[in-house]
């Protein structure tokens, strides 16, 4: 059985292919599934699978910087730990590439139970796709940037004056207003430009729908914070943390595949509720999954604070999946947020 190490923050949902899924259809390690690193090659040609099922790694980042699938997982066996072995680079016929992480399941023995390549943009049905490069380094800071909830560019932010800024104006060191913690500084402002597909495609949750003043942008797994005056979504509770994603609707709720996405986030001494657009929103959450997006010094500041921090905030205000996905989900959170 796999050590039981203590988790840090809420889990992150992966959406993984098996090994299977990707096999040399020309090349040096021609009939080859994807396997780790050291058995890629560059130039080899992997066809793209479809039919093989893929599913969703449920993964909880540990206290020594390990991952571990937990309990509820599609994928894998709970309690094991997830290793990221490398990030394979493709290109299509087309000459449009797309990142893969390579994640290795091992058992509590240290052996190689299963290989899931986690592709970041979209991998075409039944498409060839050539090795351009690998890269065991980049592995763990694209990771990093896939549970990294995010803004995108243009987004307002209620400041602690009450003005609402756009958010690539925001410098360390401003004073945001917080739900619980009043006026907070800024300790850093992160950005990034990614494809906006597969992984990193942005939900856009139009204006009005969440009694919201003007349109959000934000990364999938972004958690939204919702009070409700009755709790007619059954949580169980008042107060609730919702992942974008899973609220899309294909109407008022959507994600936006297509060209590039400016990405920034904000992060404070602790993790926040602040507001974005009039929506109560979370902030950065420093993690084992996190941390390697950090500029280095912060990284190793919150790398000695990590194990004494309450980095699992509000964990068990999180609204399942199941929850956040029925029909009716978006209207009822409006309706019962709504003064």
């Amino acid at each position: 059985m796999a050590e039981r190490l203590p988790t840090q923050g809420p889990a992150h949902i992966m959406h993984a292919l098996r090994a299977a899924a990707l096999a040399v259809v020309d090349g040096a390690n021609l009939g080859d599934v994807m396997g780790c690193a050291d058995e890629v090659q560059c130039d080899d040609i992997y066809h793209y699978e479809s039919t093989v099922p893929r599913g969703r790694l449920t993964l909880a980042p540990k206290s020594n910087g390990a991952f571990v699938i937990v309990d509820g997982s599609e994928m894998g066996t709970p309690g094991h730990h997830l290793h990221l072995d490398c990030c394979v680079t493709f290109m299509d016929s087309d000459g449009a590439t797309i990142d893969c992480i390579v994640a290795v399941e091992v058992d509590g023995d240290g052996m190689i139970e299963e290989i899931y390549p986690i592709p970041l943009g979209v991998l075409e049905p039944h498409r060839d796709y050539r090795v351009i490069g690998v890269d065991r380094a980049e592995a763990r800071r694209k990771f990093a940037q896939i549970g990294c909830v995010s803004f995108t560019r243009g987004t307002r932010i209620t400041m602690a004056d009450g003005a609402q800024k756009p958010i690539q104006e925001l410098r360390a060191g401003d004073r945001v207003l917080t739900r619980d913690a009043g006026p907070q500084e800024v300790r850093w402002v992160g950005s990034n430009t990614v494809k906006a597909e597969g992984a990193f495609a942005p939900i856009l949750i139009k204006a009005g729908t969440l009694n919201n003043l003007g349109d959000l942008l934000v990364s999938p797994d972004h958690r939204l914070f919702v009070y409700q005056r009755q709790d007619t979504l059954g949580a169980g509770r008042s107060e609730v943390l919702v992942r974008a994603q899973h609220l899309v609707n294909g109407q008022s709720v959507l994600r936006v595949e297509g060209g590039y996405v400016d990405y920034l986030q904000l992060l404070f001494d602790e993790h926040q509720i602040i507001y974005a657009e009039g929506i109560a929103a979370e902030s950065l959450l420093v993690d084992g999954q996190t941390r390697p997006a950090l500029p280095e010094d912060l990284a190793e500041k919150f790398a000695k604070t990590l194990p004494g921090r309450d980095t699992g905030l509000r964990a068990d205000y999180e609204v399942s999946e199941t929850l956040a996905r029925r029909p009716d989900a978006v209207d009822l959170l409006r309706r019962a947020s709504s003064r």
